[in-house]
């Protein structure tokens, strides 16, 4: 997967045209990868064997940590890091409850 790279570094942006057409150009990047993070969720909630398995508080701070530490050779803030990625830890451990959910509704109606 390839991503487009600036046209313009931050360092050379003299108008604020330049830095929303660069910050745009990044958000489609980002949802491109939340995406592909998404159905690796997903089949995280088509392997697991039970509910339970959904939530595991050690894997949370487990990830966590990898993100700040990674956040931390980037130079991206923690205080951006680490609350954007417990939410998105959160929305996606509720995606997986559902995919968890409709997977065995329909495994139990099958059987």
């Amino acid at each position: 997967m390839t991503f487009p790279t600036a046209r313009t570094p931050p360092g050379d942006c003299h108008v604020m045209e330049e830095v929303r057409s660069e910050i745009d150009r990044l958000d489609r990047i980002l949802v491109t990868l939340l995406a592909e993070r998404q159905r690796y969720i997903e089949a995280a909630g088509r392997i697991k064997p039970r509910a339970q398995e959904v939530r595991l508080p050690w894997r949370i701070e487990e990830v966590v940590a990898k993100v700040l530490a990674e956040a931390e050779e980037q130079g991206l803030s923690q205080r951006i890091a680490e609350p954007v990625w417990r939410e998105l830890i959160e929305r996606c451990i509720d995606h997986e409850e559902e995919i968890w959910a409709l997977r065995h509704a329909d495994a139990e109606k099958a059987g």
